[in-house]
């Protein structure tokens, strides 16, 4: 029976959380919101829409909302050709593929920015699926992106691993019954990501890579 790879893109694949963290900065302060950039940090993760309301609240004016996720992406765009993967990130993704894993990738990223981080990361080669935000109704922490991704390649959510870093990620992969591996590259402490479901915390993708045989992916025979 197949198994499921499933890996968060931003924080997890690819160094990317704290370029998005300026471009909402700015994109805010251009529209007069003054948010501290840890607190950006804490909702990196989330879909655009979600994360302005965790930031701003509900009772904000949401009008504005298109034009500062517009501004976001024109912001964040402007790194496209220079984002930077994790070391070994490729090399994980292609250890796992040979070893018979379907690798997913799950994220919260619009298709022009995946296509920019799939670049970045270049193991197109051991990458059989791609579940984006624009897929489900509902992003993450919802179970609903996690769920569809298993349902792109036909398997379980008892023959799955899900790998990311954020709360968020956890979350959802908690509520889809999928074991969740926490990386601590994308900036969040290991005792958040425990706390929110973490079967196992690694330090980035060259850790896990190198702790792959006693990892939450050995307990899923082939």
């Amino acid at each position: 029976m197949d198994r499921a790879a499933l890996f968060d893109v931003d924080g997890t694949l690819a160094d990317t959380n704290h370029l998005h963290v300026v471009a909402w900065w700015e994109a805010l302060r251009q529209a007069g919101h003054r948010v501290d950039t840890h607190a950006i940090h804490r909702a990196i993760g989330l879909p655009g829409d979600q994360l302005l309301e965790h930031l701003l609240g509900d009772e904000r004016d949401r009008a504005g909302d298109d034009r500062l996720s517009a501004a976001h992406g024109t912001l964040y765009g402007t790194y496209f050709e220079r984002l930077p993967a994790f070391g070994a990130a490729a090399d994980l993704l292609r250890a796992l593929a040979g070893d018979g894993w379907k690798v997913v990738l799950v994220t919260s990223a619009k298709d022009r920015e995946l296509e920019a981080l799939r670049r970045a990361i270049d193991a197109d080669d051991a990458i059989t699926a791609s579940a984006t935000s624009d897929d489900v109704e509902a992003g993450k922490p919802a179970p609903d992106p996690i769920e569809h991704a298993l349902s792109l390649v036909g398997v379980p959510a008892d023959r799955a691993v899900f790998v990311g870093d954020t709360v968020w990620d956890m979350e959802a992969s908690a509520r889809a019954h999928v074991v969740s591996v926490a990386l601590l590259c994308g900036g969040i402490p290991h005792d958040d990501l425990a706390k929110a479901g973490a079967t196992a915390v690694y330090d980035d993708p060259a850790d896990l890579l190198a702790h792959l045989s006693t990892s939450p992916f050995a307990n899923i025979p082939a």
